[in-house]
């Protein structure tokens, strides 16, 4: 059952916070500083092979800074918690489930660094802080962007991610589903269509299920893939997690109606003002919170199954539509 304990939510802004640390530390060696890339514990490259292919520093500075000032900037880290957590279920090595994490995290990033850009939302701030193309500029933050979907499949395709190659190829392909035209790109492209046109409810759902939901979808699934779950289990976190996700984004809608740029870290009523079609704007917010309430609810529903093991998956059904951030 839904509900807003002080203590539940606690632990799992710890269990948050300590997931976002250790994603940061991996994202961190994943992303140098500089090139040719150090020979770190988690690298995916030799300095040796580095050299080989002729890598220099020069030419891919500024991307590289813009992808880690994008990637390392904080953030909610939800995917990769759905991701971690999902793969605990099922006994996974952490680093092959941490690993698998920071890929989705490239991604969503990407995403991030995309939807800014003035030719889709055209949003000064990310994360409390200018975003990626007021601080190094369109070009280089469209660049970013496109380094960061890439490298995510680098990231993946690398067998310290799981030693079955079958596992790797699913990852990848599921991920990538999830990011294209059946999911968050087709998403994005009906949500730039649907600026001042009236969509219905099931519209909107589907515009909203795709742009957010098949990521958090993939995220919880990923988990299941490295642990290869059977189908039943890996349907049930599939589906919790589409619903956790289109709660997210209804709460997300509301947040840019009722809240204010210092809790966001974002700018606020943008929506209204791009004349954008959400379930708000369908249903009207009491009517959409209460369908958010009811998405978590289900979702609780659909992981029953696993009991207690799932217990910081079902205090986040109740995060996602209690916050303010």
């Amino acid at each position: 059952m839904l509900k807003n304990d002080a203590a539940e939510q606690q632990n799992l802004q710890h269990a948050l916070s300590d997931i976002s640390d250790k994603l940061d530390r991996v994202m961190d060696e994943l992303l140098p500083n500089q090139l040719p890339v150090a020979n770190k514990v988690i690298s995916l490259h030799s300095r040796e092979e580095d050299h080989e292919n002729g890598a220099e520093p020069e030419g891919e500075g500024k991307v590289i800074e813009a992808m880690r000032y994008s990637a390392l900037g904080g953030g909610k880290r939800l995917r990769p918690f759905l991701t971690v957590e999902s793969a605990r279920l099922f006994g996974v090595n952490p680093e092959m489930a941490m690993l698998t994490a920071a890929a989705l995290e490239f991604v969503h990033t990407y995403s991030l660094v995309h939807d800014d850009l003035p030719a889709m939302d055209n949003d000064d701030f990310r994360r409390g802080k200018p975003s990626c193309h007021k601080q190094f500029g369109e070009a280089a933050a469209i660049l970013a962007g496109d380094a960061l979907l890439t490298y995510a499949f680098e990231v993946l395709s690398h067998p310290r991610v799981h030693a079955d190659p079958n596992v790797r190829c699913e990852l990848i392909r599921s991920v990538a589903r999830a990011a294209g035209v059946r999911g968050m790109v087709g998403g994005q492209m009906m949500d730039l269509d649907a600026e001042h046109k009236e969509l219905t409810i099931d519209e909107v759902i589907r515009l909203q299920r795709l742009k957010t939901g098949e990521m958090f979808a993939v995220a919880c699934e990923a988990g299941a893939i490295l642990g290869k779950a059977p189908d039943p289990m890996r349907a049930r976190l599939q589906r919790y997690a589409h619903d956790i996700g289109l709660a997210f984004q209804i709460t997300d809608d509301l947040l840019d109606v009722e809240g204010t740029r210092t809790e966001t870290g974002k700018g606020v009523k943008k929506d209204t003002a791009a004349g954008k079609a959400t379930l708000i704007s369908v249903l009207g917010v009491e009517r959409a919170r209460e369908q958010a309430l009811t998405l978590a609810q289900q979702a609780l529903n659909h992981i029953s199954v696993f009991d207690a093991r799932a217990e910081k998956l079902r205090a986040l059904a109740n995060f996602v539509v209690n916050r303010r951030s």
